[in-house]
């Protein structure tokens, strides 16, 4: 019998010099460190060409960072909303700080967004909450735009709130569809002549889409990571991106998931035979080791935070023993980490 999982089992201790306040310049700059069964490779992104195959495939994720955090009020109180997840029809499902001070038929004005409200639609939940602003998606859209700040992790020092350039350097060159309120970060690192030197390496590659969530950000409380329940969040795998990908694999091509969020999604579209299916809809998919991984070969990421779900994802993917080791050497020569950090391109395990 395997020993049960702890959420202190995925801890490290990071020096905070190391934690990334804006990213490598050009993108494509910025270190990778490669993870193999038989060991860890020092190598840099613009590397990654060399280090896929004619035939494999990259899978991206097309979605688009929206300006999601906002500041409200309720009367005299202030109250901070992070728009998670669109639920149609101009309603938002939301997390809001000060959560309590709200009931269901509350109005909350949108500071900086003259005539934008929104109505709460029901009683707070978990500090989470619907809220309704309306059916002209266009008004709402502009709203955003004047009045929403780039949603930057809490570990991105910004106390005067984000700089100009974040919205460029947070935003992935892959970008099309509005909906995400956190970074696909791996795909930060791509720039147009690494796209292309990739491409004349003779790999493919098929699109798909998943909206990040806010609870991206939201720290592992449960000593037990399987009591730790997920945001879920809207994806799309169309018939033109599985038909891409299953026709790589079928031809003896790797399956290369660019970020964490496209093997979730990847790996909420596959079945026992390793073929991906169409998928359209919501996903609450926790990947922990003991996870059997039927989709990607081979994932690039960012490097990620201790006790994180998104850390028990890598040790999913590619050995627990073989990321604590990984995690350790990059600490050691100094790879900076989180969503402006280095990359790491990982091997599944066996």
């Amino acid at each position: 019998m395997s020993a049960p999982l702890r959420t202190a089992d995925f801890d490290f201790a990071l020096p905070e010099a190391l934690i990334a306040q804006a990213p490598a310049r050009p993108r494509d700059a910025a270190r990778m460190l490669v993870v193999r069964p038989d060991g860890v490779t020092d190598a840099g992104v613009r590397d990654l060409p060399s280090l896929l195959h004619p035939g494999d495939v990259m899978v991206v994720n097309d979605t688009r960072v929206i300006p999601a955090r906002l500041h409200a009020r309720r009367g005299a109180a202030r109250i901070e909303v992070m728009l998670n997840r669109s639920e149609g029809a101009g309603l938002w499902h939301a997390l809001v700080r000060n959560a309590r001070r709200l009931r269901a038929g509350d109005v909350i004005a949108i500071e900086g967004a003259e005539d934008c409200t929104a109505t709460v639609t029901a009683a707070p939940q978990d500090g989470a909450v619907v809220l309704d602003f309306g059916p002209d998606q266009a008004a709402l859209a502009a709203a955003l735009e004047q009045a929403g700040e780039i949603p930057l992790p809490p570990y991105i020092a910004r106390p005067d709130g984000p700089r100009p350039e974040d919205a460029a350097d947070y935003q992935p060159i892959f970008a099309q569809r509005p909906g995400a309120v956190a970074a696909p970060t791996a795909s930060l690192h791509f720039t147009p002549a690494l796209l292309d030197a990739i491409a004349a390496r003779g790999v493919g590659r098929a699109t798909v889409t998943l909206h990040v969530g806010a609870g991206t950000f939201l720290p592992m409380r449960a000593e037990d990571p399987r009591a730790h329940r997920l945001h879920a969040e809207w994806g799309e795998v169309t018939n033109q991106a599985a038909a891409t990908i299953n026709a790589a694999r079928a031809a003896g091509g790797r399956i290369v998931a660019i970020g964490t969020t496209a093997l979730r999604l990847l790996e909420s579209a596959v079945d026992d035979a390793g073929r991906i299916a169409p998928f359209r809809g919501l996903t609450d998919i926790f990947l922990l080791p003991g996870h059997r991984f039927r989709s990607a070969d081979l994932l690039m990421t960012n490097f990620h935070l201790p006790r994180s779900t998104l850390f028990m994802l890598v040790c999913a993917f590619a050995g627990t023993g073989r990321m604590k080791a990984a995690y350790d050497h990059a600490i050691g020569q100094r790879y900076r980490f989180y969503s402006y950090g280095d990359a790491s391109l990982l091997e599944r395990a066996p």
